[in-house]
């Protein structure tokens, strides 16, 4: 019989942005495989979470995906759903939502943040009192000068590979002190898993480095300094497969009277970041086009030249967005337009 540590992650009640938790439990196990089939549900106190009154206070954990934890002996991390007692989805549960249970529909997530130092409360390289060089510089940079946190940022990316997730790529981003990476997954629920797991490892790494990640769309404010995304690169078999350009415009059109809906559940102050400026849309405006990195809605020049057959790039997602909601909505609009 071995110990074995179960890390039960699981996103709270607090709004307008949700924050992660987690909780271990060690059982012991004989020839733990690492599968959903050996894990049994679990429970916490909804109350310090936002998620229940004190006289009425457990919600139940329910496994969905298990992956191995690279920083522990025989830890694995546990990506759970947070239910009502009978068994329900709880309101919080944004991946209960998602209406793709065959698994048509394809994500690749392009996380980005800004790595912050817990000292002085700014961006890596920023220096207290004033600010570093321009934009211009730190896109992809190398070298101490223009490049900050690398060290953080490679120790993630091997983390999250030994963990087993999906993980496509890293690259320093525009503004200093901010970073991206990149997920894909088939299958909406599981590319959900695999951000909010990736976000986890991340949020944990930070602890031994003295920093924290900021996930706010536009942290440095109303400055000429690029704000955060998370763009949400999709498709099912009809984009996989249609090779018609009047589809591709038919369910783009299907996104514009929704963008209500659709920046609703894109992120809190993500008005901060979608003006029209620093490579987005307006919020107030709904565009599409092919390779047009300032529209709503980017139709990748790959897709055309595979004769429409691909994927469509939506560039709203705030990089504090719910990738479960953004899934949902964007599965929802596209399944109204076939």
């Amino acid at each position: 019989m071995a110990k074995i540590k179960l890390e039960y992650i699981w996103l709270d009640g607090y709004e307008p942005t949700q924050n992660l938790r987690s909780k271990t439990k060690v059982e012991e196990h004989e020839n733990f495989k690492g599968t959903l089939e050996e894990l049994g549900n679990w429970s916490f106190d909804g109350s310090s979470t936002k998620q229940a009154e004190g006289g009425s206070s457990d919600c139940l954990l329910v496994p969905v995906a298990i992956y191995p934890d690279p920083t522990r002996i025989n830890g694995y991390i546990v990506m759970s759903e947070v239910m009502y007692a009978d068994g329900t989805p709880h309101p919080s549960n944004g991946r209960a939502t998602i209406d793709d249970d065959n698994d048509d529909f394809w994500f690749g997530f392009e996380q980005e943040y800004f790595i912050m130092d817990t000292k002085t409360l700014l961006p890596l390289g920023f220096p207290v009192g004033g600010y570093p060089a321009p934009q211009g510089m730190y896109y992809c940079s190398v070298g101490g000068k223009n490049t900050h946190g690398r060290k953080l940022v490679e120790e993630h990316a091997d983390l999250c590979i030994a963990a087993g997730l999906n993980f496509e790529g890293i690259n320093q981003e525009v503004a200093c002190g901010q970073w991206e990476f990149q997920l894909f997954a088939k299958g909406a629920k599981k590319a959900g898993d695999e951000i909010w797991v990736a976000r986890y490892l991340l949020d944990r790494l930070t602890e031994k480095y003295g920093y924290y990640i900021e996930y706010h769309p536009k942290p440095l404010g109303d400055t000429d300094w690029n704000g955060s995304g998370m763009h949400a690169n999709f498709s099912n078999e009809v984009l996989r497969t249609c090779g018609s350009k009047e589809t591709y415009e038919k369910i783009c059109e299907a996104f514009r009277p929704v963008v209500k809906e659709h920046i609703e559940v894109y992120g809190a102050y993500n008005d901060q970041r979608l003006t029209g400026k620093h490579e987005t849309a307006s919020i107030h405006d709904f565009s599409y086009g092919v390779s047009d990195r300032g529209a709503s809605i980017r139709i990748p020049l790959y897709t055309v030249q595979k004769g429409w057959k691909g994927y469509l790039e939506d560039r709203r997602p705030a990089s504090n967005g719910d990738p479960y909601k953004i899934a949902a909505r964007i599965i929802k609009t596209v399944k109204s337009a076939l």
